[in-house]
């Protein structure tokens, strides 16, 4: 299963200059958050398939505009053909809007869904807005990584961790990947693809 993961930045080439041929056999989206509503509707859209997202601290138009016939997986753990999949969405806080938060409250948000990964036996991806504490995140308020998504890293050794929130420019892949024992922290600026083999076992691409 091929999977494209996107967060922050309208891709001209998903959008605009969108051409199907250059992204074949997508057969799941995954959104990071800051991105306009009718941007993952187009996508949905052209691709036809399922589209799960977790809102970026700049989303606040999603209440009264939300993206048609995409899901909202904040605090939710769904399962697509057999991968588990968490989101949680969010920001530290730094002003006071939505989908802000700070530390203490996204501890009782990862508090909550322990439940549903020990129900469903652990989780494959783990999809959020802001980064993990110390991991391609920086140091002003507005983007300091979450503590709380470190300790998520750590107990359940979730596959890949996709993020987005932290607008850097890559010349490779490779270098948007930090692997933290067994999973890769992958920050999805603009897009990034991922494979799962038939086997199940997962692979970057």
């Amino acid at each position: 299963m091929r999977i494209l993961t996107v967060s922050d930045y309208v891709v001209p080439a998903l959008y605009d200059h969108f051409k199907p041929e250059r992204f074949p056999d997508i057969q799941l989206i995954l959104s990071c958050g800051d991105l306009p509503p009718e941007y993952l509707t187009f996508l949905v859209t052209m691709f036809n398939v399922p589209l799960f997202y977790v809102r970026g601290n700049h989303d606040i138009q999603y209440d009264q505009n939300p993206p048609e016939g995409c899901e909202d997986i904040d605090g939710r753990l769904v399962i697509h053909r057999g991968i588990r999949i968490l989101g949680l969405e969010g920001s530290r806080w730094y002003n006071g809007k939505p989908h802000q938060y700070t530390e203490r409250e996204m501890w009782w948000k990862i508090r909550r869904v322990r439940p549903k990964i020990w129900w469903h036996g652990g989780v494959d991806i783990i999809i959020t807005h802001a980064p993990p504490r110390h991991i391609h995140d920086a140091e002003d308020q507005c983007h300091r990584g979450f503590e709380g998504f470190r300790y998520l890293i750590e107990r359940y050794a979730p596959r890949y961790f996709i993020h987005g929130h932290m607008h850097f420019n890559y010349t490779t892949r490779a270098q948007r990947i930090t692997r933290v024992n067994s999973t890769e922290v992958i920050n999805s600026y603009g897009y990034y693809l991922l494979e799962i083999e038939a086997d199940q076992r997962m692979a970057a691409r």
